[in-house]
């Protein structure tokens, strides 16, 4: 760090959130963005007050905008002042499918249904061949 480098503290950087005062910690560096931000300030709006890095990075952003951070850098954070992250990862929801095999009575019908239809069939038409011969 250049000892003309300004050292903000984490809990100034958090209060920094609103609209005409909007500041963005990224990777320990400061920035001010939010007029010039191609993707409206309602994102940075969103990610001021903690640490926005997890949020710089998953965007994706490109390289061009990481050196276009440059411009807008204001200072450090005094990494000492800075809270641990939390590491929680979310909860994730195992949902448990049935196999995708049919139960067996199900498989039964489907072996029965049309066996019985071809038997009725064949038997209409047996019993409408018999009526014919007998009248």
């Amino acid at each position: 760090m250049d000892s003309g480098e300004q050292v903000f503290v984490f809990e100034e950087v958090t209060k920094r959130k609103e609209r005409d005062d909007c500041w963005l910690l990224i990777s320990g560096k400061v920035a001010q963005f939010l007029e010039d931000h191609p993707g409206g300030d309602d994102v940075l709006l969103a990610a001021s007050g903690k640490d926005a890095t997890q949020d710089f990075e998953d965007v994706g952003h490109s390289d061009d905008a990481r050196n276009m951070m440059k411009k807008y850098y204001i200072g450090e954070v005094d990494s000492t002042t800075v809270p641990p992250s939390n590491k929680i990862k979310p909860q994730t929801y195992s949902v448990t499918q049935k196999d995708d095999e049919p139960g067996f009575l199900f498989k039964i019908l489907q072996f029965l249904v049309p066996i019985l239809i071809l038997g009725l069939a064949f038997g209409f038409q047996f019993l409408g061949k018999k009526e014919k011969t007998e009248a």
